[in-house]
């Protein structure tokens, strides 16, 4: 059964796996397991997630595929990183992302300028 199939059986819902062999051996552990963080997100962001990094990250290259514009692509980004807390990292503001956030009156020109640290 692949990740697809697994994601549909269980509806969206946690998984605990109780129980893991090891390769083709007959070795088995027992107990409770999570699954990682990155098996834990919807199959549409690990599409998503799958499609960036097949992507190498771009993008521009994303927007094409998924017929949105950059702060679409930028908000959902954002959202699955939130998902993914294993990582912290600290991210620092594109300046097409501040500058879109200006054009839509999300900020203010001082608000814009503190941001892009000039």
């Amino acid at each position: 059964m692949d990740w697809q199939e697994l994601t549909k059986l269980t509806g969206g819902e946690p998984v605990i796996v109780e129980r893991v062999r090891l390769g083709k051996k007959d070795i088995f552990i027992e107990g409770e397991f999570d699954l990682p963080p990155m098996a834990r997100l919807s199959m549409e962001d690990q599409i998503f997630v799958a499609a960036f990094v097949k992507s190498h990250g771009s993008i521009k290259r994303m927007e094409r595929i998924f017929g949105v514009s950059y702060p679409t692509i930028k908000s959902r980004l954002n959202r699955i990183a939130g998902l993914l807390d294993f990582v912290e990292v600290e991210t620092i503001p594109e300046k097409e992302e501040v500058l879109s956030r200006l054009e839509a009156g999300e900020i203010t020109v001082s608000e814009a300028l503190e941001i892009l640290g000039e």
